[in-house]
């Protein structure tokens, strides 16, 4: 069985589609979190439940979906086909959207957060098929690069979603505090349900494969393990995405709080900053991908400056489209001058690049901690920057070396979302307490595990006979 020699576009295209839509939704819910909070007059920590709800359902997902497996007595994904799964994944997630109608008209919180829960219960059957079937698209030397830029096509949405929501809840909503203002959360969500729809029958007539190959050489290798959870740097992996996912949202989350009360921003203007921070995990996935486009050395060279400026420019372009001020977002240029240095000295290596990433997103939580002003959010923006190409990093190490367990392994990669569940709801208690800049302490641990894992995770594929710098150099 040949391994795949160039990346399949006609292939990778139409399954990115659902990268879009994860990044559309989940940055959304920092649009989501403030306005609940004001509306439902709930606490720091109450309002961090819009994230509890949204990423614990990755984890129920998942276990539904060993359960399942296990009922069956083999794997559901594979017994139904890949592009089933992606349509049934979808279909879920657009019976939840369907929940913020009677939600919006009673004002319901608890409502609400259901139909966020069942939206990202599809996400999690989603993202259980389409991460490994990124990868699968192409050589694998360039398999991390890839799913880099299909999470570049997922923060296109986190880009645009938090400035299409504000729109349509915060030219009514934001100032008021009764039902009606709820109502119009409701249209941009059925919306996006009817996309699921049209998208799920997209994928269902696509070339997707049902079932992709995995290399011989992968299965020779997993099996003697009849678990995916036999493999060190999967179950450490676990906990690296816990982690990643709990510092990438909490930041995010509660960074509305920080410019309202440290900066007296009002709720509705903390949206072009979200849009920012969400950004700038596009241009860290635009930069870390362009690997996936060509083998040409001195392309590489020319591409790791122009895709970061061009992702900045489509993030300037969609809030001038939307009439926001631009003038201080220019400076932020400078900031993404580090995180092409970053890339540079990672040489394409997942371990080295999630090690370097995670030293310099420890630099720029401590920088927002001890910095006041504009400074200071710059400095916390800049942590989706660095946190931009870390999941295809932990990936990538994660389920390499899997062979036949790849699939279980992305299942128990995906459970391990719930990291936004827990990590949010717990930076909002520990801001109760220490007050909300201190709270981005919390985040400072997330990376400091991501930075043993990155050396750790390094030393176990190597034992196993897994070189990162030999595949990518192999690649040239």
């Amino acid at each position: 069985m040949e391994q795949n020699v160039k990346t399949n576009w006609a292939q990778f295209i139409p399954l990115v589609t659902v990268f879009f839509f994860w990044g559309f939704v989940a940055a959304s819910n920092d649009i989501l979190i403030p306005v609940f909070k004001e509306a439902f007059k709930l606490s720091q920590f109450e309002s961090q439940l819009v994230s509890f709800a949204f990423y614990i359902a990755y984890t129920v997902g998942s276990l539904i979906y060993i359960g399942i497996s296990a009922v069956m007595k083999t794997d559901l994904i594979n017994k139904i086909g890949y592009k089933n799964s992606l349509a049934l994944g979808l279909s879920i997630s657009a019976v939840g959207t369907l929940l913020f109608y009677p939600a919006a008209n009673t004002g319901s919180f608890p409502l609400m957060l259901s139909g966020l829960f069942i939206v990202a219960l599809g996400f999690s059957l989603q993202q259980t098929v389409a991460n490994p079937l990124a990868i699968a698209l192409g050589p694998v030397n360039t398999g991390s690069q890839r799913l880099t830029l299909a999470g570049g096509i997922n923060n296109l949405g986190t880009t645009i979603g938090p400035l299409i929501v504000n729109i349509a809840i915060f030219g009514s909503a934001v100032h008021a505090t009764n039902t009606l203002d709820i109502q119009s959360v409701k249209i941009p969500y059925l919306v996006l349900g009817a996309a699921f729809l049209v998208v799920a029958i997209f994928l269902k007539f696509s070339p997707l494969p049902d079932k992709p190959a995995i290399a011989e050489a992968e299965v020779e290798t997993a099996g003697s393990k009849s678990s995916a959870l036999k493999y060190p740097q999967l179950v450490l992996g676990m906990i690296a995405i816990f982690v990643y996912v709990g510092v990438e949202v909490s930041t995010a989350s509660n960074l509305p709080e920080y410019m309202i009360k440290h900066l007296g921003f009002t709720t509705g203007q903390v949206a072009p900053y979200i849009s920012l921070y969400w950004a700038s995990m596009m241009i860290g996935r635009w930069t870390g991908a362009v690997e996936a486009f060509t083998d040409n050395l001195q392309m590489r060279k020319i591409l790791r400056f122009v895709a970061p400026y061009l992702a900045f420019g489509v993030f300037l372009a969609v809030n001038a489209f939307f009439n926001h001020d631009l003038a201080p977002f220019y400076v932020y240029g400078l900031i993404i001058l580090v995180l092409i240095v970053a890339d540079i000295l990672s040489k394409g290596n997942p371990a080295r690049m999630l090690l370097i990433f995670s030293l310099i997103g420890v630099l720029a939580l401590l920088t927002g901690m001890f910095t006041s002003g504009m400074v200071s959010v710059y400095a916390f923006t800049s942590v989706g920057l660095f946190c931009s190409t870390l999941w295809p990093c932990i990936f990538t190490l994660a389920v390499s070396g899997l062979g036949k367990n790849t699939s279980q392994g992305s299942s128990y990669l995906i459970m391990m979302i719930m990291g936004g569940a827990i990590i949010s709801p717990l930076q909002g208690l520990v801001a109760e307490m220490v007050g909300i800049q201190y709270s981005y302490v919390i985040g400072i641990l997330c990376f400091a595990y991501l930075i043993f894992y990155a050396l750790r995770a390094s030393a176990i594929l190597k034992a196993q006979g897994i070189n990162f710098d030999q595949k990518v150099s192999g690649g040239h």
